[in-house]
């Protein structure tokens, strides 16, 4: 499995996604800009004791990460959706694709793949739940639809 983050702001959120992605051998992907650097104390902090444990790729955009992964589904993780995440069935290479923390995804990647857009239920207050909450609920649900394999 994969995440993708595109256009992170936020360093704690990415050293969480990132502990869940070394703990699931799930594949960590960032899209350029990065609102930090990925050096940031604040991300290593997060990271100290796992970060040599992630396998991270950095890439300047999201048509990048899509040609390099062409046979793989993917899955925009947004509030612009009418499915939830879990009526998904995930396969080992799909890509859960989550946007900025403060705007989210693109509108040019969402217009771009209409049919892929998922959503984890919530109420409506104005806000969404942080986002390495997210990737974490929608991993976990990935995973347990293919039985965690290599976890225990």
């Amino acid at each position: 499995m994969h995440i993708v983050l595109v256009e992170p702001e936020i360093p704690q959120n990415t050293g969480n996604i990132a502990r869940t992605c070394a703990l699931t051998r799930t594949k960590l992907h960032l899209v350029k800009p990065l609102g930090f650097s990925i050096e940031d104390r604040y991300l290593k902090r997060a990271g100290l004791d796992y970060w040599d444990k992630v396998d991270i790729q950095v890439w300047d955009s999201f048509s990048d990460v899509i040609k390099a992964y062409a046979s793989s589904k993917i899955y925009l993780a947004t509030t612009k959706a009418e499915r939830s995440y879990h009526q998904v069935q995930y396969n080992q290479d799909d890509m859960l694709v989550f946007g900025r923390e403060t705007r989210g995804l693109p509108d040019d990647i969402l217009n771009a793949y209409p049919e892929q857009r998922i959503r984890i239920p919530m109420l409506d207050i104005g806000r969404s739940l942080n986002l390495s909450n997210s990737a974490a609920i929608m991993i976990y649900e990935a995973l347990r639809q293919q039985q965690f394999p290599g976890l225990r």
